[in-house]
């Protein structure tokens, strides 16, 4: 997202208005930093026993409606079509990535995903193929989030806004920005653009299917400390370290995971 993400655990990410449940956004955003070490709790979450109902029904929903159909769409679907709709969506994002780079005033980020786009939308039929990372133009995501906070702007209380997943106060404000930037939610056709929403979702959630008994401990500090701790090393360009609540989990993170789940 999302995730989500998004995903670490179960959690999820928005899509555009209709904004279906991506879950564990966050648990990509852990698994390819290599950089793990321990902190005392001290994140910013003055809003926890809200924040704490919407993970739940976020789970809930999770729980019963996407994980389900994910498992069912892994078991019919053969895994060249799950990578190349895999491919498909994340390459719809690049655009996303584009003008967040123009905004950050990194013109070889946005480079690079404006050329990755032309490149897989063309001869990568519509995005199926992912033909420049095989080429050496790697994925670098950029959203408005970071863009805010590559200007100084701080992340804010965090907030977990139900169905949607983790986020911050100044995060929060991708879920209209980055909107824009959906090229989904330009199609006029209402059934055609929620089926494209609900099959990203569900793509999205599969990925995770294999990973998600990696976590230990309270799933709730768990995904808010990755997340938070993400966010940060991302609007850092990776340069910060990712910091982790001493007990929620455990290290059996492989670096097998990491080009995986850097998307």
């Amino acid at each position: 997202m999302l995730d989500s993400l998004i995903m670490l655990f179960i959690n999820y990410r928005v899509f555009s208005k209709l904004k279906p449940a991506l879950v564990s956004l966050i648990l990509c955003f852990g698994l390819f930093s290599s950089n793990v070490v321990f902190a005392d709790k001290t994140q910013s979450d003055p809003f926890e026993k809200v924040n704490r109902a919407s993970f739940w029904v976020t789970d809930q929903a999770d729980r019963f409606v996407l994980r389900p159909l994910s498992v069912g769409y892994t078991k019919i679907t053969p895994d060249w079509a799950e990578t190349g709709v895999h491919n498909f969506f994340t390459n719809l994002t690049e655009i996303n990535s584009a003008v967040n780079g123009v905004f950050q005033l990194k013109f070889k980020v946005a480079g690079r995903a404006s050329g990755r786009f032309l490149i897989n939308s063309t001869i990568g039929g519509l995005g199926f193929f992912d033909l420049a990372s095989k080429w050496g133009i790697y994925r670098q995501s950029e959203d408005f989030g970071q863009t805010l906070g590559h200007w100084g702007v701080p992340s804010g209380p965090y907030l977990f806004i139900p169905l949607l997943g983790p986020s911050s106060v100044r995060d929060s404000t991708s879920l209209v920005a980055d909107s824009v930037w959906r090229p989904i939610r330009y199609i006029n056709h209402d059934l055609t653009r929620f089926e494209l929403y609900g099959l990203q979702a569900i793509d999205a959630r599969s990925r995770l299917l294999e990973v998600e008994g990696l976590i230990i401990g309270d799933k709730y500090s768990f995904t808010r400390d990755f997340y938070l701790n993400f966010r940060k090393k991302q609007v850092a360009d990776g340069v910060a370290e990712v910091v982790f609540e001493e007990d929620d989990f455990g290290d059996d993170f492989d670096d097998e995971f990491d080009d995986e789940f850097d998307e």
